[in-house]
C-alpha cells in the first residue's frame, strides 16, 4: 500500500482526476476498450466533475461502479443516479455504461445476467474505490451475509445484506477488485485516516479494506 498525502482535498480530487484520465489514455493505446470501476456516496464527486470534461476517447471508455444499492435509478440513494449526473456528461457522455443494477426485487434474480455483462470488462483496467470509518470498501461489509464468498471465493458479483445497510447491495467481489489492473483508493478525513491505519491491523473479516490494500494507492487529504 502506498499512501499520497494531499494539502487538502480540492487539490486531491483534482490531481487523482488527472491521474486517472492518464491511466485511462495509456490503456486506450494498447487495448480496444478501457474499464473503469468507480464507488458512489459522496467523496468522488469532485473527481466525476472534473473527469466529464477530460478530453478521451469516452466512446472506448466502458464505465461501471464498484457496488450499487438495489434500488431504481429513479431513487436518491442510486449511485447510477449520481453517476449520470456527475460523470456521465459533457465529453463523457459518450463512454458505455455497464450496470450493477436490473429491475426486480431482490439482487439474486438478476445476478447471473449482470455477472455475464460484467465478464467482457475483466480485468478491470482502472479502479478508483472509497472506504468507510467502518472499513468496508465497495460494498464488502463487516458482519454482512456473504462477507466470506466475497472475500474468498471465485464469484465476480455478490449479492450482500449488512447491518446498519438499509437495502441489499451487489459488491465486486475482492477477487475481481485485486485482478484490476490499477487500484485507487480516495479517503478524507482523520476518521477515515485512522480507520485506514486500524484496518492494516486487523484481518479482512473485521476490516473487509484490508484485503484489497496490498498494490492499492492510497489518497487522502485531511480536509
Amino acid at each position: 500500500m502506498n499512501v499520497i498525502e494531499y494539502p487538502d482535498a480540492e487539490m486531491m480530487m483534482m490531481d487523482l482526476a488527472d491521474t486517472l484520465a492518464g491511466e485511462l489514455k495509456n490503456c486506450l493505446l494498447v487495448h480496444e476498450h478501457a474499464s473503469f470501476a468507480v464507488p458512489g456516496g459522496t467523496t468522488p464527486g469532485p473527481i466525476f466533475d472534473s473527469l466529464c470534461a477530460v478530453d478521451l476517447d469516452w466512446a472506448r471508455v466502458h464505465v461501471m461502479l464498484t457496488d450499487e444499492r438495489w434500488v431504481p435509478e429513479s431513487s436518491e440513494r442510486s449511485n447510477t443516479r449520481l453517476l449520470r449526473q456527475r460523470l456521465l456528461i459533457e465529453r463523457a457522455a459518450a463512454a458505455k455504461y455497464v450496470p450493477l443494477y436490473a429491475e426486480a426485487d431482490t439482487p439474486e434474480e438478476k445476478l447471473p445476467d449482470l455477472a455475464e455483462a460484467l465478464t467482457p470488462e475483466l480485468p478491470i483496467s482502472v479502479m478508483l474505490l472509497g472506504m468507510g470509518a467502518d472499513m468496508h470498501t465497495a460494498s464488502i461489509f463487516p458482519g454482512a451475509d456473504q462477507l466470506d464468498l466475497a472475500l474468498n471465493g471465485e464469484d465476480r458479483l455478490v449479492a450482500m445484506r449488512a447491518p446498519g445497510a438499509p437495502e441489499p447491495r451487489i459488491t465486486l467481489s475482492a477477487r475481481v477488485i485485486n485482478a484490476a489492473m490499477s487500484r485507487h483508493l480516495v479517503i478524507v478525513g482523520a476518521e477515515k485516516r485512522a480507520a485506514l491505519e486500524k484496518a492494516r491491523g486487523l484481518s479482512p473479516e473485521e476490516a473487509p479494506v484490508s484485503a484489497i490494500l496490498s498494490g492499492t494507492k492510497v489518497h487522502w487529504a485531511e480536509r
